[in-house]
């Protein structure tokens, strides 16, 4: 246990094994209900990588990911970590060998994975995503694009309305078929036309008359870009409000250049350079079929979310 201006604290690392991003958030949960977040960092480490198509994570991806966890292991340590809460999401949901994927990450980095389920990284992603909006409206609604899948939620300050997990995102289209650098106009059609297939009219009639939120790394690439920031900076990403128009002009910049003339923009982290087209994509017809006119950024989600679970199972 620790001590501070607000009473004894349980320390707690919350770890999001996303489909291309590995999130570690290590906070104190203090008696009082409030958190104090000590650290926060991420790494791209493409877990899902030719899972789409396998339905397997392969052996590099094995050592790779293993690497980073050993990493924030020893980044817990050094925190005196109390918990650890490692929750696996898209690609390990669907790998054929995930478990042996657990296993072998809890062998070498002494990391237990939780798998979530569609519904149940929805509903946490929700109340990461919403946390820092309280007050501001009576309904929200909160878009995950991960790399394996999209996440769409609606609900109040307290409970969610609907929640739906579609099998679409950045790291998938680009694999099934953004596949060129840069992509030939047939395949933004195709890609545009299948990411409005896979989007349930029910999931989105309603979001057009909330205050819209969208988390994740393709939603806080956007806000660094559109800003033109020369560094990460969450005061000026978290908050940060995107127009349809914004959002649309910014895949015109960005479709006709190649993976590499991607990558030198200083705001597009090393990783994210060849799926990042796939996720506005995504995002356009989000907000299409939503309706939406502008659409608020949150650089929190999952982690935190998983952050006031174990919170609210300490109370």
């Amino acid at each position: 246990m620790d001590r501070n201006g607000g009473g004894t604290s349980v320390r707690t690392a919350s770890i999001d094994i996303g489909t291309n991003t590995i999130l570690l958030l290590i906070a104190d949960i203090l008696a009082d209900g409030s958190v104090k977040v000590l650290h926060d960092e991420q790494v791209i480490a493409r877990l899902g990588k030719g899972v789409d198509s396998e339905r397997m994570i392969n052996q590099e991806t094995f050592r790779r990911v293993a690497g980073f966890l050993r990493t924030y292991k020893e980044t817990c340590d050094r925190f005196s970590v109390g918990k650890i809460c490692a929750v696996g999401t898209s690609a390990v949901r669907d790998a054929k060998n995930r478990e042996q994927f657990i296993a072998e990450m809890e062998e070498q980095s002494g990391i237990r994975i939780e798998v979530l389920s569609g519904n149940d990284e929805a509903q946490w992603t929700y109340r990461g995503g919403i946390a820092e909006f309280s007050g501001k409206a009576e309904r929200y609604s909160v878009v995950d694009i991960g790399g394996g899948s999209t996440e769409i939620i609606v609900g109040d300050s307290k409970d969610i309305i609907t929640k739906v997990s579609i099998d679409i995102g950045s790291v998938r289209l680009t694999e099934r078929i953004l596949k060129d650098s840069p992509p030939e106009t047939a395949a933004l059609i195709e890609a545009d036309e299948f990411i409005a297939s896979q989007i349930p009219p029910d999931a989105v009639r309603q979001i057009s008359s909330t205050f819209a939120i969208g988390v994740a790394g393709t939603l806080t690439t956007l806000a660094a870009v559109h800003q033109k920031l020369p560094a990460y900076n969450p005061e000026k990403i978290s908050g940060y409000t995107l127009s349809v128009n914004d959002v649309g002009a910014m895949f015109g910049l960005l479709k006709d250049k190649s993976v590499s003339q991607i990558a030198a923009f200083p705001q597009i982290s090393a990783g994210r350079e060849d799926i990042i087209l796939a996720g506005i994509m995504i995002l356009m017809g989000y907000m299409g079929a939503s309706k939406l006119q502008q659409i608020n950024v949150s650089d929190r989600g999952l982690r935190y979310g998983i952050l006031y679970r174990e919170m609210e199972r300490q109370i």
